[in-house]
């Protein structure tokens, strides 16, 4: 059970934790690399980029395919191809909602840490009526070393005004939720089936792991 007293803040992942878009660029990730010639992308392939930041995942295509192009077209063309997904298509995770509504009810500020493309993860949050309600919303781009080191984490908890021991970080990748620990925050790890298998792994490294958020709603 948290100890509701000493939270102070929380920093959400987007993708696979408040937003059901983790297939999404499963897909999108081998259409890229078919329309660049690829034939029959490994279907791990997606595996292997989604511990990347925009930048590594389209330095990794570029090199492991031999693609003919920039860096820059790489991340402008996935980003074109995935836009309508993020502007029209993409659903909230069950739940999230009202998670967010519990927590604006006591008084409990949060807000999101992800490495999506901010254009995307804005359109997402707009449409669903979320973007007006968080603290901030950091990415890559303010913190181009990604998620496997601590800096987007504190400086997510810096703009909450609060300490990493009274800072959930609520993720879905063990990477994050090992670099948030590592870095003092308590964690809180929820289910999505894109890391479905690294769920023993998950529950072993972070303070608290939910099955849903409307389980970690129950106990805020």
């Amino acid at each position: 059970m948290i100890n509701k007293t000493e939270i102070k803040g929380i920093i959400f992942d987007l993708d696979g934790t408040l937003i059901d878009s983790m297939q999404i660029w499963y897909d999108i990730d081998r259409r890229f690399l078919m329309e660049n010639g690829v034939e029959n992308p490994p279907r791990e392939i997606s595996d292997k980029v989604k511990r990347m930041t925009v930048e590594q995942a389209a330095d990794f295509f570029i090199e492991q395919f031999s693609l003919k192009c920039t860096q820059e077209y790489v991340i402008k063309r996935i980003e074109e191809l995935v836009r309508i997904e993020y502007e029209e298509k993409i659903p909230l995770k069950p739940y999230a909602m009202e998670l967010l509504d519990n927590l604006d009810n006591k008084g409990i500020p949060y807000g999101i840490a992800t490495a999506t493309y901010s254009s995307l993860a804005r359109a997402v949050l707009e449409r669903h009526g979320i973007y007006d309600r968080i603290k901030f919303l950091l990415t890559d781009a303010e913190y181009p070393r990604g998620k496997k080191f601590p800096d987007i984490f504190m400086g997510a908890a810096e703009l909450l005004g609060t300490k990493p021991g009274e800072t959930i970080v609520v993720e879905d990748s063990l990477h994050s939720v090992i670099t948030a620990k590592n870095a003092g925050f308590i964690t809180a790890a929820v289910y999505d089936e894109a890391s479905a298998e690294d769920r023993t792994e998950l529950e072993k490294n972070s303070d608290y792991y939910f099955t849903s958020l409307k389980e970690m709603t129950g106990v805020l």
